[in-house]
């Protein structure tokens, strides 16, 4: 495992693969930047709170904003609103933007009022909707390779579930997909090529690879670490980004964090979901 240089880095988040580089989210840094494989660091918008990235279909970025909750397209002319969702939602969390564009987002009003926690969808043509409620604490958010399925980590729950996706978008059929073990709190996670996916758990510093069921394939441990997002990607999809932070809950809501990206190598690849 080999760290990423990345001076001020404060809270690494929404971590995704694209065009050769990977492209974070640092929430606590006001920020979201793309980084290459050689070291470079560019920094692609300055905004409060960053968190969920996607892509949509004409490779433009789509930011979720978690404190002025709205989506930001970023292209390489410029950064502008393209959907105001704050009279839907307090804050937002992790999103994930499928192929054809529909953009799911965690959302709430409160942290820790469960009754305010729910997934919303904005379609393409900007129209926003309540796919799932009841969801304790939606975070890591991600589609299945054939987009049929969306699988959703439950922080405060310690799960992940899975809902199937309709045409429409509308999600049904919730489901318990698996269990993190010892009362671990899953936070970000993404799916690699044999349908498992990769998951932090936030609190223990860990990243588990799971299966479906709730088995534990392989851990990585950052001790004296929150462990809070991870995603697949370089040129073979078998690199791991790990992003992590050194920080208390008193201190993030305090702005409080010293942020850490770090590489594992894998043995299964990633399917770009997210």
């Amino acid at each position: 495992m080999r760290e990423v240089t990345f001076p001020g880095l404060r809270f690494p988040e929404g971590p995704r693969w694209r065009d050769g580089s990977w492209w974070i989210s640092d929430q606590l840094g006001g920020s979201v930047h793309r980084l290459d494989e050689t070291g470079g660091v560019e920094c692609v918008l300055e905004i409060d709170a960053p968190s969920g990235l996607g892509f949509l279909p004409d490779g433009a970025l789509l930011v979720a904003c978690m404190n002025e909750p709205r989506l930001v397209r970023v292209d390489a002319a410029n950064a502008e609103e393209v959907v105001d969702l704050r009279l839907v939602a307090g804050h937002l969390n992790d999103m994930v933007v499928t192929p054809d564009g529909r953009a799911y987002v965690d959302a709430y009003d409160d942290h820790f009022d469960r009754s305010s926690h729910r997934i919303l969808l904005v379609t393409p043509e900007r129209d926003v909707s309540v796919v799932a409620r009841d969801v304790v604490y939606p975070n890591g958010i991600t589609t299945t390779r054939d987009g049929t399925t969306l699988l959703v980590a439950e922080t405060f729950a310690g799960r992940i579930s899975a809902f199937d996706v309709e045409e429409d978008g509308t999600l049904v059929h919730r489901r318990r997909w698996a269990e993190l073990p010892d009362g671990g709190h899953p936070d970000g996670l993404c799916l690699d090529a044999n349908g498992d996916v990769w998951v932090a758990s936030y609190l223990a510093g860990e990243f588990l690879h799971v299966r479906a069921g709730g088995e534990v394939l392989d851990r990585i441990s950052l001790a004296g670490r929150w462990a809070m997002s991870c995603c697949l990607g370089g040129d073979d999809g078998q690199s791991l980004l790990l992003c992590s932070a050194e920080t208390t809950q008193d201190d993030y809501f305090a702005g409080r964090s010293v942020g850490h990206l770090d590489v594992a190598r894998v043995d299964v690849p990633g399917v770009q979901r997210p």
